[in-house]
């Protein structure tokens, strides 16, 4: 019997990623031992040795205690990754916060844990199992929320610093790793907390995107992996933009302080000029987690509906202000020059 298809597709994705990795280097692959994660395992382990940069190919396993049982099954997890070939192979316990709720601090400490581990191993890369159906349940998230094209782009193919994290499997259907797993012969585990209606994607998951597919036709998915992408590329365009602009305009004024030319940004488009903005705060100290669009768009309002209104706030003590005048110039300051 030939090579299964699903086990064919899942390893030529892997394969792609490997390629642009460095010669001899290690790559990880972060395993909860769902479907997708183990298929992701288990591609990396054939293909690492046989690829053309001849890779080293490890695993880790994050226990985040929040499961009866949940360190044997870390440790089950771990066990099969070594059956796989796969070495290092580590089983991690994390301790999970409250900030954000519970999807956001148990992803925090996970992330945290990976990052840990890369650096642990000098790891040249993490892959992760998110698929093309986690894409699609994550551009509709933030569509609910509101979110901007940034947002809406979705999970990036690469992230994190130097591009540690990669996600090969984002064109991959689901049904796919689960179809790979059950070919290979690979046992399985489906996380409780998945179909738990406590969580908004589990919701998401279960009836939301059964209801899109009977109201709308099929390929529902699909058709949000694509809107994912196309915004993807006119975020990165726009983000090339202001950086360019930033770069022309920012006049740095002392420790932590950039001033902006009024007349000069007004001229941008509102989407460019909102990311100048972002930029500038960025710039003087301001936290991008803390940064939001509230705060970008009080700082606009200092360009676009300008009636002599006072400074505006910013995350972490910062401050924006305006001159007076119709050709005046707009201060950012961080915390060290606004104090």
């Amino acid at each position: 019997m030939g090579l299964s298809p699903a086990v064919a597709a899942i390893r030529v994705a892997v394969r792609r990623v490997l390629d642009e990795l460095p010669a001899g280097s290690l790559v990880l692959a972060a395993c909860s031992g769902g479907a997708d994660s183990t298929a992701l395992a288990a591609a990396l382990a054939f293909e690492a040795p046989r690829s053309k940069h001849r890779l080293r190919a490890g695993a880790i396993t994050i226990d985040h205690g929040l499961q009866a049982g949940s360190a044997e099954r870390a440790e089950s997890v771990a066990g099969l990754m070594r059956g796989l070939g796969l070495n290092p192979v580590e089983a991690v316990r994390v301790d999970v916060g409250t900030d954000g709720g519970p999807e956001a601090a148990a992803r925090a400490a996970r992330y945290a844990a990976l990052d840990a581990a890369a650096r642990q191993h000098r790891a040249a890369a993490v892959l992760l199992g998110h698929t093309l159906d986690d894409q699609a349940e994550t551009v509709l998230l933030r569509l609910a929320r509101g979110s901007g094209t940034r947002s809406i782009a979705g999970m990036a193919a690469a992230s994190g610093p130097g591009g540690l994290y990669r996600r090969p499997l984002l064109a991959v259907p689901r049904q796919t790793t689960r179809k790979a797993c059950a070919d290979a012969g690979l046992p399985v585990w489906d996380d409780p907390h998945n179909a738990d209606p406590a969580y908004a994607r589990s919701r998401l998951r279960t009836e939301a995107m059964a209801v899109l597919e009977t109201t709308l036709g099929p390929g529902i998915a699909e058709a949000l992996a694509r809107t994912a992408a196309l915004a993807r590329d006119d975020a990165d365009a726009l983000d090339s933009w202001a950086a360019t602009a930033f770069a022309d305009l920012a006049v740095r004024f002392g420790e932590g302080c950039v001033g902006l030319d009024v007349e000069e940004l007004a001229r941008l488009p509102v989407a460019v000029r909102g990311r100048v903005l972002r930029l500038a705060a960025l710039s003087t100290g301001a936290s991008a987690g803390a940064l939001g669009a509230v705060h970008i768009a009080a700082i606009d309002a200092l360009v676009a509906d300008w009636h002599g209104q006072g400074r505006v706030s910013l995350p972490g003590g910062g401050t924006a202000t305006r001159e007076p005048g119709r050709c005046g110039r707009l201060y950012v300051r961080g915390a060290v020059a606004a104090g």
